[in-house]
């Protein structure tokens, strides 16, 4: 790993399988400050709200000539002053949450500064391609990146979450294949529900050794791709190691290859279904701090199309109460994904 500060102070770190070592070129110029990030609590939902104003000046779709993750060249700065790299992860410049948080006084409700840290992965310096189609060691090196951020930032912060958006239908506001990287200064509710589920019972080893044959997809002797049986999005697909792990940090080399092969056989098996790429957000599950012992780590993609032109939106019932109606049947949904050829 390389290490690089950017003119404002935003760490750049370098990832890679050889030694980096070209001089820096000319990068972009820093944001001026804006308000810093803050929460409010939402006292009906018992969770907090991050409010950002930066955010609203973020970059957006701009053409692959002026993309801000593509490697740097003279008279073109970027994001990433170097002309090739491996995999690049900096701080985020249009961050939810900043160590610069502070939070504002307001009559009748309760804030905290957002003080966690947002930092972007950049998959490859290559402008097109993607998880389907990168190089199986290009795949092991992102679980192996995901795995270094969550030991770092694991250690400051009480839960991180890598992520990645993919597609303009669900508001992806740069092409270049990145994901992300979120540090949150609390325990989201949700993540808390899933990890006092699996305090109390091995949720996701049952549901490995007691699978279903219908909802299998791929099936290797360290790890597994399926359609989880309460799937709340059509053609849903996890990539679970059969042995419990709290994150991929504490994977084994032939486990980081086993997940690697499914996660580009299960991207490919989603772009072929209705031959176009599918849109969908990837979440690497990782246990919370203080569950680092019953957790067990999963890869969760959820796809945005129920049909060849049809979006799977949130509508009124799953904005309102938290209901998720879904279209395909989980046992439906993997009878198509493992009819798909040419992967």
């Amino acid at each position: 790993m390389r290490e690089h500060h950017l003119p404002g102070g935003r760490e750049l770190l370098l990832y890679g399988r050889v030694l980096h070592d070209e001089p820096p070129g000319e990068t972009l110029p820093e944001e001026p400050p804006g308000v810093a990030p803050h929460l409010r609590w939402h006292p009906l939902q018992r969770e907090w709200v991050a409010y950002s104003g930066s955010r609203q000046g973020r970059t957006f779709l701009p053409q692959a000539a002026a993309c801000p993750l593509c490697p740097a060249r003279e008279g073109k700065p970027g994001e990433i002053p170097f002309s090739s790299f491996e995999i690049a992860v900096f701080e985020n410049r249009f961050p939810a949450f900043a160590a610069s948080s502070v939070a504002p006084l307001l009559p009748g409700i309760e804030t905290a500064p957002a003080s966690g840290r947002c930092e972007v992965i950049v998959f490859s310096d290559d402008h097109v391609g993607g998880l389907g189609s990168f190089s199986l060691d290009r795949l092991a090196l992102l679980i192996e990146v995901w795995g270094a951020r969550i030991s770092v930032l694991g250690e400051k912060f009480p839960y991180v979450l890598p992520f990645e958006n993919r597609g303009e239908e669900i508001g992806v506001t740069l092409h270049h294949p990145h994901g992300q990287v979120y540090a949150f200064p609390f325990l989201p509710a949700r993540a808390a529900r899933a990890a006092e589920a699996q305090m109390e019972a091995p949720v996701i080893s049952r549901l490995i050794d007691g699978i279903d044959p219908t909802l299998l997809l791929d099936d290797e002797a360290e790890a597994l791709a399926l359609v989880p049986p309460f799937a709340t999005y059509p053609y849903e697909t996890w990539i679970v190691p059969r042995r419990r792990v709290p994150g991929p940090q504490s994977l084994q080399p032939s486990e980081i290859e086993a997940m690697a092969r499914l996660l580009r056989r299960s991207v490919r098996r989603l772009d072929l279904l209705f031959e176009k790429p599918m849109p969908y957000i990837l979440i690497v599950q990782t246990a919370p701090r203080g569950f680092e012992n019953s957790f067990h780590m999963t890869i969760e993609i959820r796809p945005f199309l129920r049909d060849r032109d049809k979006l799977k939106y949130l509508a009124g019932v799953e904005q309102g109460s938290g209901v998720f109606l879904v279209d395909v049947p989980p046992e439906l949904a993997a009878e198509r994904l493992r009819a798909v050829g040419g992967l």
